[in-house]
């Protein structure tokens, strides 16, 4: 076991927004921070880049889309600490865009979850020299695979292990409020119920992808933008869950959100965005360092460290 009592685990980050915020919990948490990665040569460099800055992470290897490494990182949690304080959910994929002028077509971005105004692969039928080929069916089963699906595995097998004053962070994006208003005014009366359970939700998701396939997608009320529908998911998912934790765990002071970084240079989003990937880190250092007596926010979506209303 850790001689430490504390740990802060991070998701997707061996670069980009997910390194940023390691680093930072590095220099402000008072414990350690797992840096963790789906490719573990690139995991333990992030950390060696780390540990030249005078900072000392710890790695563990990560693929949200493998159960069985899931559990493996719960398993070394639970041995090593005896549960977890601090969990960001950064990991996620998106397909690149000619909007967004970068990228190599036909390969999903990794480990970087940060989007924020631009609209990624905007309309199925775009192309030119940065916009991915790739079926728009194909976007949507492989997106949602990763960023709702594989996030929803880690919260299932790892929101067990979180202790009181715990701090959860799910990184979404404004993409999801994009995508909301395009939805019909059914699907937007459903993903912003109050009541709407997880078995609802994941069902909504799996309809998403069963309707591209089928294209039916825009008949049945969906927007054309896989990414922006993935993180609705991400979005409606941390609502629920913070609703669960205030019902069966309300005396912990659990505090659970989503949140979008901006808009950040990075693989993901592309060298014009405004943002650098620190200041891309903020928001989510913010809520993952939340003070022990704070109340909220919680169930929230959070941008520039405001609560903005879903």
């Amino acid at each position: 076991m850790s001689s430490c009592s504390r740990v802060a685990v991070v998701t997707g980050a061996n670069k980009g927004i997910g390194f940023a915020i390691a680093r930072e919990l590095c220099r402000q948490f008072s414990g350690d921070v797992v840096l963790t990665a789906r490719d573990e040569a690139r995991g333990r460099a992030a950390v060696q880049q780390l540990q030249a800055e005078g900072l000392s992470p710890r790695f563990h290897q990560l693929d949200i889309d493998d159960l069985q490494s899931i559990r493996a990182l719960r398993d070394f949690l639970r041995r090593e600490y005896g549960g977890l304080d601090v969990l960001v959910n950064n990991a996620g994929i998106a397909f690149k865009s000619k909007v967004l002028g970068a990228g190599v077509p036909g390969a999903p971005a990794s480990e970087d979850a940060a989007m924020g105004e631009p609209s990624f692969e905007k309309g199925r039928r775009e192309r030119g020299a940065g916009a991915d080929p790739t079926s728009f069916h194909i976007k949507a089963e492989v997106t949602l695979k990763t960023n709702f699906f594989g996030t929803r595995d880690v919260c299932t097998e790892l929101l067990p292990l979180i202790k009181p004053q715990g701090r959860v962070v799910n990184v979404s994006s404004l993409a999801s409020f994009q995508a909301l208003k395009s939805c019909s005014s059914e699907l937007q009366e459903k993903f912003r119920s109050e009541t709407i359970t997880e078995e609802e939700l994941v069902a909504l998701m799996n309809a998403f992808v069963e309707d591209a396939k089928n294209r039916v997608d825009q008949k049945e009320g969906w927007p054309d933008i896989s990414y922006g529908v993935s993180k609705i998911g991400v979005t409606v998912l941390s609502r629920i869950y913070a609703r669960n934790l205030s019902a069966q765990r309300g005396g912990d002071k659990i505090l659970l959100n989503a949140c979008c970084p901006g808009w950040v240079r990075t693989d993901m989003a592309g060298p014009r965005a405004p943002k650098s990937p620190e200041e891309g880190a903020e928001t989510p250092v913010y809520l993952a360092l939340l003070p022990s007596d704070a109340d909220g926010p919680h169930g929230q979506f959070v941008t520039e460290k405001r609560v903005e209303r879903w």
